[in-house]
């Protein structure tokens, strides 16, 4: 039966906000992060054990300094007479003693708790933000091709790195920020009510909430400002990567000024979103240190007339300023942690976001592993387009028999480099509303198996070939990161680049640079060719795999590569007819479309497209020649 997978819509581009989804509550960012926490669910409550003895030890400070400065009362009355004389009235100067030891005891104590807490929930974060990452990364691999041609890379980068920063900002803030201060809260409102007067719990409950109420209006006023800047900040990050990785292409048409015009103007943006920024960030700190005063000098008027009329002592207006200062301070910071968590809530949200994202080629429950005992590669009546608006492939059906090597031509355009794409499984075939067929390896639809498995059957060199920013070595091992060094400069000499690497002053450890531009492009496909050989797959295909190579390095290659191919399934895809000529299959599209099958002799005795191509590439090959020939002859006279 003939199926199609339905390719899922692109997703926009990295700096639309979550991808061109609806934000996430911040209550669902926060429950997605959870199981993360709950992993180490010991060591959360020891934190917690920790982050409440810490307050209560917090709060026992400015108590301890109200009975200090309740008993310095009659000290001070005391005469200098009765001082020299050791009067027994002093016998209170040692319990003063025992209140200062106890005073440090306590406030050392609250050093000791909070830094366990920290202790304790180190490795909790650490954990959470290595797992998520680690998950991104690995989602970011399992997603299709579809999905990486459309996002910028610079961009993406960015919000998992914002992502990952804002995960380590939201459990600082709550954990050593908010939570503490919401405990210290209650346990001096109720210390309020239980030791003095229900007015100064009130008061203080009232300023509060003003504050938190005015604090939580106001930055969300301000949100906007900053997702802007984070978008900005995105295009500008992704716009420099992209400038600099095409810095071959820039400095080719001399375009440095238009690349910097065009960066500066997204700073330009940023630099308005960020003055609006901080200009209403300084509305939200005038505004709360409003209340924060209103506040305390209502408490503080209330308990300097209880100290007027005996009702307090002096410790006790003490304590009440003590009180009042250990809870505004961290309030004083609010604004700021408020601001900071719905920042990291929204970078959290664009990092889960990208974990949302429909992986569209996905392996079906309980896939099983490719068995490849020959290699017959199938391709029944598939149709295809990267876009539903436009087909690329239309009906193509054919075989390639196991150790048969079979080439596929055409025009550029017509479809060729889809064909290994979807071998690969980069796409399914078929798009909504059309059937796309099937593609199978040995009678196994390779919808069915795993992808990994279907991979590791499969290696390719590609025309454009794209190396890691690390050593020829590395690079080379990449095709079998297991094999040993032996193998690997086996497969160099394969390739016919073992000599050429040896030249060089670092050899094997030469950096190749960026995207390999140290290489020049022959170098580049040679170790290509010398990383497929090195993976030993069952299934070859060669996309233009020595287009890049001079005659002689192609003539020398292109016998190793048919060498290499003899026992192996083999898709050659190519431009030049001339590295085909020995296929036992040369497959001519046309627009998408099968329009010739055969061997060389008998296409060319067909008298069709491609004994036309061969005709034409012919006669440029024989004026290349002619050229050649007359510019030694002139070089000679």
């Amino acid at each position: 039966m003939r199926r199609f997978t339905p390719a899922e819509p692109a997703p926009a581009a990295s700096g639309a906000p979550n991808g061109g989804k609806p934000a996430r509550g911040d209550w669902q960012v926060i429950k997605s992060l959870f199981p993360y926490l709950l992993e180490f669910k010991g060591r959360v409550a020891l934190a917690l054990s920790c982050l409440i003895l810490a307050k209560v030890a917090n709060l026992g400070v400015p108590v301890i300094m109200k009975h200090i400065v309740d008993a310095l009362g009659p000290v001070a009355s005391l005469s200098a007479t009765a001082r020299a004389t050791n009067d027994p009235s002093l016998i209170v100067v040692g319990g003063l003693g025992l209140l200062v030891i106890a005073y440090g005891l306590v406030r050392l104590s609250t050093s000791l708790f909070t830094e366990l807490r920290e202790i304790l929930f180190s490795k909790v974060t650490e954990s959470a933000v290595r797992q998520i990452a680690l998950k991104v990364f690995r989602h970011l691999h399992a997603l299709s091709l579809r999905f990486h041609l459309e996002r910028q890379t610079g961009g993406m980068s960015r919000d998992i790195e914002r992502g990952t920063r804002g995960i380590q900002s939201m459990i600082s803030y709550s954990l050593y920020s908010i939570l503490p201060t919401l405990i210290e809260v209650g346990l001096v409102l109720g210390f309020f009510v239980v030791r003095y007067e229900a007015f100064y719990a009130i008061v203080t409950l009232v300023a509060l909430v003003f504050y938190i109420v005015f604090t939580v209006k106001v930055t969300e006023w301000r949100t906007h400002f900053r997702r802007t800047m984070n978008e900005l900040d995105s295009k500008a990050n992704a716009r420099a990567i992209d400038s600099l990785i095409n810095y071959e292409t820039v400095k080719y048409f001399g375009n440095e000024a238009f690349e910097t015009q065009r960066y500066d103007e997204n700073l330009k943006r940023y630099r308005a979103a960020a003055i609006r920024s901080q200009n209403s960030l300084s509305i939200l700190n005038f505004g709360q240190q409003v209340i924060i005063a209103s506040g305390l000098i209502l408490i503080l008027w209330h308990a300097t007339q209880g100290v007027m009329s005996g009702r307090m002592t002096l410790g006790d207006l003490v304590l009440v300023n003590t009180f009042m200062l250990q809870l505004y301070i961290p309030l004083n910071f609010l604004g700021v942690i408020y601001r900071e968590l719905k920042q990291a809530m929204t970078d959290m949200d664009r990092m889960f976001t990208l974990l949302d994202v429909n992986r569209e080629v996905a392996d079906p429950p309980g896939a099983q592993p490719l068995v490849c005992r020959g290699g017959t590669v199938r391709f029944e009546h598939v149709n295809f387009g990267y876009e539903p608006s436009r087909q690329i492939l239309h009906d193509v059906d054919f075989s390639i028999a196991a150790g048969t090597t079979t080439a596929v031509v055409g025009h550029s355009g017509s479809g060729k480099s889809t064909l290994s794409r979807l071998l690969f499984r980069f796409y399914d075939v078929g798009f909504p509303g059309l059937d796309g067929g099937r593609i199978s390896i040995d009678a196994q639809d390779i919808r069915d198996v795993t992808q990994d498995s279907l991979r590791a059957a499969i290696g390719i060199v590609p025309q454009d070939t794209v190396l890691f920013n690390d050593t020829i070595y590395y690079n080379i091992a990449y095709g079998n990161p297991s094999a040993s060094r032996d193998q690997v400069i086996a497969a160099a000499r394969a390739a016919h680049i073992h000599d050429f690497i040896e030249s060089l002053p670092a050899g094997y450890e030469s950096m190749v640079g960026e995207r390999g531009l140290k290489l020049s492009g022959g170098e580049k496909q040679r170790v290509a060719i010398a990383r497929t050989l090195l993976k030993n797959p069952h299934i070859l295909i060669f996309d233009e795999a020595t287009s890049a190579l001079d005659s002689r390095s192609e003539q020398a290659i292109q016998t190793e590569l048919r060498n290499i191919a003899r026992e192996r399934t083999t898709l050659v895809i190519a431009h030049r007819l001339s590295t085909v000529v020995h296929a036992a299959q040369i497959i001519v599209l046309d627009k998408g479309r099968i329009v010739e099958r055969g061997t060389h002799e008998q296409l060319l005795h067909a008298e069709g497209l491609y004994a036309q191509m061969w005709a034409l590439q012919q006669q440029r090959r024989g004026g290349e020649g002619d050229a050649e020939a007359s510019h030694f002859a002139t070089v000679v006279s």
